[in-house]
């Protein structure tokens, strides 16, 4: 019996169509690709901070058990150079995604047989062999900036049976404009900013389809129609999808350390409002994230029996921070601010224009890609009153 028709892989493909993740067209496909294949002998673990290898040949139970489980696998760190001490990993920057986030992928693209489909971040090549195996090979083209990594998915694809799927080393961000029309343009790796070349490339009434993300809000699934005039106006269909993001827009993700240092003097305030309403909901997080450019936000949990936490808000461009610190028992909380930019004050603004706006949802805001670029605008927004806040962090 091999691995994909196992009855553990057998039993999670079937779970995720019943779950209406995605229509029972795709499982003779998840059933047919031998994830195995595309999966490299050496894949990433993670070890407290770092990442750590796993190698198929030293517990291949192991190996196998990741590849044919729920969770993602990572199959690179550090884009190829393990930048942690003794081969450790400290980033992860390729890996296969969850069955389900595929699976979630396929589906809001709407792919059906027939057409063709411009993939952008090969990866693994193993969403290349999905769509080969329903849509023909002849139709897939998918594009990988890595060499290595294109390299391997040429490899496997060929192994599986799909070799004459077009496996293209190049900056996806540019697509491929001598196979357009495409009638897809799926990225399997986030675009802060959507290229205008992938609108370019793909007929009018076809979709791209890609995760978006800003360093407040880390994912979602934006989903774009083109129209016959060349722009391209969407929406989010999902705010729960993770992905690597495209290597030219990637958002740098800082620590705490790398940004206050010890000789900072902030200013010192108070509030009432609850950090949790700024962190806890995803519609909030996304208004504020197009409001306060640049600003990142982490939660320190407590660490002793005093039941204080706090949540730091860093802008590593402008060494800005702000910390919230959250002490039991009380209804005002202080605010420690440093810095050009006055973060907390810029975040509850964008929160209480949230608010005041109806709470509009993500699925609320509109994208629409030209060739002067990217433009988010709320639709129909609902002026109130503060309605009920979110629950607290834990």
């Amino acid at each position: 019996m091999s691995s994909t028709t196992s009855p553990s892989w057998v039993g999670l493909v079937d779970d995720v169509i019943a779950e209406g993740v995605v229509g029972k067209q795709w499982r003779a496909a998840f059933l047919a690709v031998p994830r195995e294949v595309f999966i490299p002998e050496v894949i990433w673990r993670e070890a407290g901070d770092d990442l750590v290898s796993l190698r198929r040949a030293e517990d291949p139970e192991e190996w196998l058990r990741r590849v044919y489980g729920s969770g993602y696998v990572v199959t690179q760190v550090d884009d190829g150079s393990p930048a942690g001490g003794e081969g450790r990993g400290r980033v992860a920057t390729s890996s296969a995604s969850r069955v389900d986030i595929v699976a979630l992928m396929l589906d809001a693209g709407k792919v059906e047989p027939g057409m063709r489909v411009l993939e952008i971040g090969t990866g693994t090549g193993y969403t290349a062999a999905l769509l080969a195996h329903r849509l023909g090979p002849e139709n897939v083209t998918t594009i990988e900036i890595d060499p290595e990594l294109a390299a391997h998915a040429r490899a496997a694809l060929a192994t599986a049976g799909y070799g004459t799927v077009r496996v293209i080393t190049a900056d996806g961000a540019r697509g491929h404009a001598a196979g357009r029309p495409f009638d897809r343009v799926l990225s399997t790796v986030a675009a802060p900013q959507v290229p205008n070349a992938w609108v370019t490339q793909v007929r009018p009434g076809g979709l791209v389809l890609t995760p978006w993300s800003s360093p407040y809000q880390p994912a979602g699934l934006l989903s774009l129609t083109v129209a016959a005039d060349g722009t391209a106006t969407g929406g989010l269909v999902n705010t729960t999808v993770s992905f690597m993001q495209l290597r030219d827009q990637r958002i740098r993700r800082v620590t705490v350390a790398e940004v206050v240092r010890d000789t900072d003097i902030p200013d010192i305030s108070d509030t009432d409002l609850h950090a949790s309403h700024l962190c806890n909901d995803g519609h909030a997080r996304f208004a504020i994230g197009f409001q306060v450019p640049g600003c990142q936000w982490e939660y320190v949990p407590a660490t002793g029996d005093d039941g204080r936490w706090c949540v730091w808000f860093l802008d590593p461009v402008s060494r800005s921070w702000a910390r919230f610190a959250y002490q039991p028992g009380v209804r005002r909380w202080p605010i420690h601010q440093f810095g050009p930019r006055r973060l907390w004050d810029e975040a509850t603004a964008a929160y209480q224009w949230w608010t005041n706006a109806g709470r509009p949802p993500v699925t609320q805001w509109r994208f629409t890609v030209t060739p002067a670029g990217q433009q988010v605008e709320l639709v129909n927004p609902i002026r109130q009153e503060q309605g009920t806040r979110a629950g607290e962090l834990a």
